[in-house]
């Protein structure tokens, strides 16, 4: 072992002459792992809000859509072979993308009218697994079977077995004028996703009731596909509007809702610089504690060069002092924060039960419980980040050491 590390561990576990200079290392010490593990907690429930807001979202958007021309697509069965042909593509749906209103006593609310396949719309979303009442299966073709939003029926006042009636936006012309088409269907089952944008105003239909009532005739609104990676869903869209050509224009799940994650995005970032600084603050704190050892040390630090020590060996020893506070601060942070982020689901539940208060109250909040997902990478950025500023706040005051004049050290001992 080296002299300098066998001297800078030694002047770290001697017990020194001032208690002061040992408080401070300690509350440097706590600091570091107490912003370390603040980051990590934070972060990991930021990354499990993502996981969750994502998962919600693609519960009813698949990873991409393929439409035509004024949101009609004629031929979607050669459509859906040819995008059923790329290796990242697992499953194809066709549907219809429409709007209308539907009515029930003196309930009135406009919806968005999706056509399905039921079978193959389990497939490329997961509404079945949402699914408050009845089934996707009890759509049947000309049934004129319908199923809301859980938002969307209670503001109707519907339950399942009502009729509810569905005014088509396109008009029908008769010898009194234009008039709108309705049609009366039955409410076969609620979903109830958890956000408020879909389950308050989508509506599903079998696909053959939706092309017979906004006369599409074999047509359909697009094709919507599930891919092995959601990730890749852009790669994956680019590539199949240049091979099925110009008439087929894809778009995927990043760009339809990028304004959700992009907020997710921006805080993280936002908390993790904020969160930063007291991990600096902390690490700072070494710089005071290591200019007062300094001070107290000088005697040391004379006799150390008069038996030859080199400048760059004192300063290597204060280094191994401080630089030993931040490795010690972020193991004990990285050790506590992966702890309490993966305990969030229990720590959380029992912190309302003791204060008698909800933090996500499910009326306000789309998610009203705090998920978790601790991410490597995360843990491994958060604990380099807080090494590398124990180790810059250690540079002064070591310098400070090297350059100690021994004769004028030892003037007065």
């Amino acid at each position: 072992m080296r002299y300098e590390l066998l001297v800078g561990l030694r002047y770290t576990r001697a017990k020194r002459r001032n208690h002061f200079i040992s408080f401070i290392s300690l509350i440097s010490m706590a600091g570091i792992a107490l912003g370390v593990a603040a980051l990590i907690v934070v972060l990991s429930v930021m990354n499990g809000f993502q996981q969750e807001l994502r998962q919600r979202i693609l519960a009813v958007v698949s990873h991409v859509q393929l439409s035509g021309p004024g949101n009609r697509l004629d031929d979607w069965r050669a459509v859906a072979k040819g995008a059923l042909e790329h290796p990242r593509v697992r499953e194809a749906a066709p549907y219809i993308n429409a709007q209308g209103m539907l009515t029930h006593g003196q309930g009135v609310r406009g919806a968005i009218v999706r056509g399905v396949l039921p079978a193959e719309e389990e497939r490329v979303a997961d509404i079945g697994r949402h699914m408050r009442s009845g089934s996707l299966a009890e759509l049947k073709p000309g049934g004129f079977g319908i199923v809301l939003g859980g938002e969307l029926a209670r503001a109707l006042g519907a339950l399942p077995g009502d009729k509810v009636a569905l005014i088509a936006p396109q008009g029908q012309v008769t010898p009194a004028g234009v008039i709108p088409r309705l049609k009366q269907f039955t409410v076969v089952g609620t979903f109830d996703i958890g956000m408020f944008e879909y389950d308050s105003s989508l509506a599903l239909m079998h696909l053959a009731d939706a092309q017979t009532l906004y006369r599409l005739g074999g047509a359909v609104s697009g094709v919507r596909l599930k891919l092995d990676d959601l990730f890749a869903a852009r790669t994956v869209s680019a590539q199949l509007m240049a091979s099925l050509g110009a008439g087929v224009f894809a778009s995927d799940w990043t760009r339809s809702h990028a304004n959700f994650f992009r907020a997710v995005e921006i805080e993280k970032r936002v908390m993790f610089i904020i969160l930063t600084l007291i991990v600096a603050v902390a690490a700072f704190n070494i710089v005071s504690t290591l200019v007062m050892l300094v001070t107290d040390k000088q005697a040391d630090i004379a006799i150390l060069r008069t038996l030859g020590a080199a400048p760059a060996s004192i300063l290597q020893i204060f280094v191994v002092q401080g630089a030993l506070i931040g490795v010690i601060g972020a193991l004990i942070g990285v050790a506590g924060g992966v702890l309490l982020a993966l305990n969030v689901g229990t720590v959380v539940p029992a912190i309302e039960s003791l204060l008698g208060f909800k933090f996500l109250a499910k009326d306000v909040y789309y998610i009203s419980d705090l998920p978790s997902d601790v991410q490597l990478r995360d843990v491994v950025t958060i604990g380099l980040v807080s090494l590398a500023m124990s180790f810059v706040a250690t540079l002064y005051p070591s310098w400070r050491a090297s350059r100690v004049n021994p004769a004028e050290a030892l003037r007065y001992e």
